[in-house]
């Protein structure tokens, strides 16, 4: 993963093998409370969706998390963000195995990284901010595409009940997310997802 401050991404992993990396509600509740001390120094975070086997998140980093780790002097490819999720994958992964008595890689080896606001979707012929707004619902929706919920507002383990006014968490930046995205004109209590004409967020998992 490479990063670089004023474009916002598409973070996201899954289960080894598509196995549950998620088995208790205390589970998804201790990785979100491990996100907001590990990698809110490091980015803002836009959005996100905790799925028993996979998770999404739309950030944007800053600086401090595009700089680059230093080893002895010398400049390495890892940077901050990057480097604090990994601990947040390895440290969570050791807690689960302890917890279910197992060993091993709980994730896929690589986290993806999908730059939103990059040349390429300008090339396309997609303006940025739908793009922006196609993933950002479509993160959102991935547990009624699930049928693990009736209502997005039901599903506790996504950033859509602070969008709704169900919940006053702190880990989304909503005020930076609505004027970068361009949320104001959605009624997140009308609207449940997005479908456009063309399909310009692909199935990513």
């Amino acid at each position: 993963m490479h990063f670089e401050p004023e474009h916002t991404y598409h973070v996201y992993n899954r289960g080894n093998n598509k196995t549950p990396i998620f088995f208790l509600a205390k589970n998804y509740l201790y990785f979100l409370k491990k996100i907001k001390t590990e990698w809110l120094p490091y980015c803002d975070i836009y959005c996100y969706c905790l799925m028993p086997n996979h998770f999404h998140f739309m950030l944007q980093p800053n600086e401090e998390g595009c700089k680059p780790i230093v080893l002895k002097e010398k400049i390495t490819h890892l940077q901050n963000l990057s480097k604090a999720m990994g601990k947040t994958l390895s440290s969570y992964t050791q807690a689960i195995n302890v917890q279910n008595n197992t060993t091993g890689n709980l994730f896929q080896k690589k986290t993806k990284a999908k730059c939103l606001t990059d040349e390429t979707i300008i090339q396309s012929g997609y303006a940025v901010n739908d793009y922006l707004v196609n993933c950002f619902l479509y993160i959102h929706n991935n547990p009624l595409k699930a049928n693990l919920t009736d209502e997005l507002k039901k599903w506790p383990y996504s950033s859509w009940p602070d969008y709704y006014g169900l919940r006053n968490d702190n880990l989304c930046n909503q005020a930076k997310a609505k004027q970068k995205i361009g949320l104001n004109e959605i009624d997140f209590k009308n609207t449940t997802y997005l479908q456009p004409d063309k399909k310009i967020i692909p199935l990513l998992l």
